[in-house]
């Protein structure tokens, strides 16, 4: 999907070489010869032309007159929008941050009689989630809203998989049908993600670098950008900014807490992401508690809380002897990028072990590979041929059984005495047994007393289940990660390690709340920690409360839809019939009452797919190709004579046609051509001719 985007855009800008914008504009400059496959991948908030019928490209304003071009634009060509202004806020609150952008584009490639689609890209960065998009037309409005899934049963428009969905793990889009060639759309997008934290200092990352060809051509046009950035830390102690990308200038400051502003008249527009850190002043470990009440339209009336503990900047802070055991799903799937980005992973993991610590490699599909039959001391010659055992490990195929490699791992760590056992679970595939698997492990670490494995999971692509790799590390008190694009699996996949392999403080317990107490996280990590409960459970109760707490919070889940809300505006002066216009008076535009509601596709991750884990699809090809030309005429063709074929049978067409005369006999086949050259035109209508909006 990612490189059909790419080059829909590389065709979109070859089509705005037609365009004549007037004397007053600026030339930009062509793109480097050499470029990568992600060229053309929105680095920022954009906003494109949906180009079916190239004869519709031109100046809304200033007719170019260019030579007449034929045919159509298939797939449709992307142009990107010209865009007026810009202004990005980011709040962050401990380790999330929230970011809205407005922004107004104008359709400047289309002109004023026709219409396009337009469609909206949002790159978020680390762990984004998309909470909402908000348009505003001269004549419309549309919005995005989440719904349950039991309300979706009502709705007669569901949007085409290319209107709503997410091109890349951290890119949404989003098509908005039918806008007239010459307006101005203002759009507002809201997502949240986290702030990254390492050796004392927090970080931020926003997609905000706009190629050149958006800045508007003219030059007299007056372009203002804005950021505004708020910190609350949640912290008592001081904190200090340490970077940023952008001339911020600071405007509050309290314990804890400040605000920058940045505000220019600028030539042309950021070309660099957003970016910003601060650290926390601390050497040793430290932590508080925060709690907040809820607001009063919050469903659940009950008390937050938040615990957090910092590890201090303290370099010399010994971390637990371990003992550690990598379980590696090597079935015929995780050939290529997978298992050689989960093979350096693996080896640089291994290379930053400890010469006390111990360690175990455990490959497996539909078989078991051990490197060894017991625990290995972590010294230099053992590590050399665990990295080469590693190396010579390959794809194998057969399906994929993950309980007897976890059951070793278990076995082999039951008799841990004075260090850390930790076991690391790598796979790309979903299993029949995952929720025997969960019970098991539950069991098994309920009889081995303080000192169980904790158990770190990692997913790779959407084939897996992730609720069932989440719900297992919450077992196993360790973490899970994931990876559904591949280009982040070893960066993911050495964080976990990373995270898993530097314990300083365990078995951690909060004693201040009775057994009858429900402790909970908040928001977007409660609904994935509710679904993976949920689904473990199979309660039902869980399933509402995780729909109700993702329309309160705008958060995507498993049990929630997205749909996008169309409200058209009526003109108040012209609203009750025979009203006379006063010569300037100006005019009331509001929403109309009843918005029509469009469903986009499901935009979360599921459950897994056994059937794409049994035949070993790889990750990464679960993109749906769309029919060649050639199929789509040999359907529509063998459809009408199937058709035709139902409704006689040979016999009769042979009695039929023996008592014919030659001139019915003339006539029938002159009434089959025309039906034949019919149905032909209405096959090329659908091949070539898909109407004006591409569909």
């Amino acid at each position: 999907m990612a490189d059909d985007f790419a080059k829909a855009v590389e065709d979109g800008l070859k089509l705005t070489k037609r365009i004549y914008l007037g004397k007053d504009s600026v030339t930009v400059a062509p793109p480097p010869m050499v470029r990568s496959a992600h060229w053309y991948l929105p680095s920022a908030p954009m906003v494109y032309a949906v180009i079916s019928d190239p004869r519709i490209v031109d100046n809304p304003y200033i007719p170019s007159y260019q030579p007449h071009v034929h045919g159509r634009c298939d797939p449709p060509a992307l142009i990107p929008l010209r865009m007026e202004g810009v202004d990005l806020d980011v709040d962050c609150y401990a380790d999330t941050a929230f970011i809205q952008v407005s922004g107004t584009w104008r359709v400047h490639c289309v002109m004023g009689s026709r219409s396009c689609d337009c469609r909206i890209a949002v790159p978020m960065g680390d762990q984004g989630s998309i909470l909402g998009v908000e348009i505003d037309l001269p004549t419309k409005s549309y919005s995005t809203e989440l719904i349950g899934v039991e309300e979706t049963k009502g709705i007669e428009k569901i949007a085409r998989p290319e209107d709503g969905r997410f091109l890349k793990p951290h890119i949404f889009t989003l098509t908005i049908p039918q806008i007239d060639g010459g307006t101005n759309i203002s759009i507002k997008l809201r997502w949240s993600q986290k702030l990254s934290y390492n050796e004392g200092q927090f970080s931020l990352t926003v997609p905000f670098s706009f190629p050149e060809y958006v800045t508007p051509a003219i030059k007299k046009i007056s372009k203002k950008e804005k950021i505004q950035l708020n910190v609350d830390s949640g912290i008592a102690t001081e904190i200090l900014c340490k970077a940023t990308s952008h001339p911020l200038k600071e405007i509050t400051r309290h314990a804890g807490k400040f605000g920058f502003l940045y505000e220019a008249e600028i030539l042309t527009w950021s070309n660099t992401d957003f970016s910003f850190s601060y650290s926390v002043s601390s050497d040793n470990i430290f932590g508080g508690v925060l709690f907040q009440s809820p607001s009063l339209d919050d469903y659940d009336q009950r008390d937050m809380f938040c615990i957090y503990l910092f590890p201090g900047s303290q370099q010399s802070r010994k971390v637990f002897r371990k003992e550690v055991i990598f379980v590696v799903d090597i079935s015929d799937s995780m050939q290529g990028s997978p298992l050689e980005s989960t093979k350096n992973a693996i080896s640089a993991a291994l290379s930053k072990l400890s010469p006390e610590d111990s360690f175990n490699l455990i490959a497996f599909s539909g078989e078991t590979f051990l490197f060894s039959t017991s625990l290995e001391l972590a010294s230099k010659e053992a590590i050399e041929r665990a990295t080469e055992w590693v190396s010579t490990k390959y794809s194998v195929g057969g399906g994929t059984n993950m309980f007897i490699p976890l059951e070793k791992a278990a076995e082999m760590l039951s008799n841990t005495c004075g260090s850390i056992p930790v076991i690391f679970l790598v796979t790309d595939g979903a299993v029949e047994d995952e929720r025997n698997i969960c019970d098991w492990m539950k069991k098994r670490l309920k009889n081995g007393g303080s000192l169980f494995p904790r158990i770190h999971t990692f997913g790779i692509g959407s084939f897996c289940n992730h609720y069932f790799l989440r719900m297992l590390a919450m077992i196993g008190q360790g973490e899970y990660g994931a990876a559904c694009d591949l280009d982040s699996i070893e960066v993911q996949m050495q964080k976990l390690f990373s995270k898993g392999l530097s314990t300083v403080l365990a078995s951690i317990t909060i004693d201040a709340f009775d057994d009858h107490e429900q402790i909970e996280v908040l928001a977007r990590q409660q609904i994935d920690l509710l679904t993976a409960q949920a689904w473990f459970s199979e309660n039902k109760q869980l399933e509402e409360k995780v729909a109700k707490l993702s329309i309160q919070t705008c958060n995507i889940s498993e049990y929630t839809r997205m749909v996008l809300l169309e409200k058209n505006k009526i003109d108040k002066a012209t609203e009750s019939s025979g009203a006379r216009e006063k010569k300037g008076e100006p005019h009331k535009i509001v929403d109309s009452e009843a918005p029509k509601m469009i469903l986009l596709q499901s935009l979360s991750v599921g459950f897994g797919d056994l059937i794409a884990t049994a035949v070993n699809i790889r990750p990464g090809s679960e993109e749906p190709k769309l029919p060649e030309v050639t199929e789509i005429f040999m359907k529509a063709t063998s459809d009408c004579c199937g058709q035709m074929c139902s409704l006689c049978c040979c016999m009769c067409c042979i009695q039929c046609c023996s008592k014919m005369n030659n001139q019915c006999a003339t006539t029938l086949t002159q009434l089959c051509a025309a039906l034949a050259c019919f149905g032909c035109l209405d096959c090329c209508s659908q091949l070539c001719c898909p109407g004006q909006d591409g569909r």
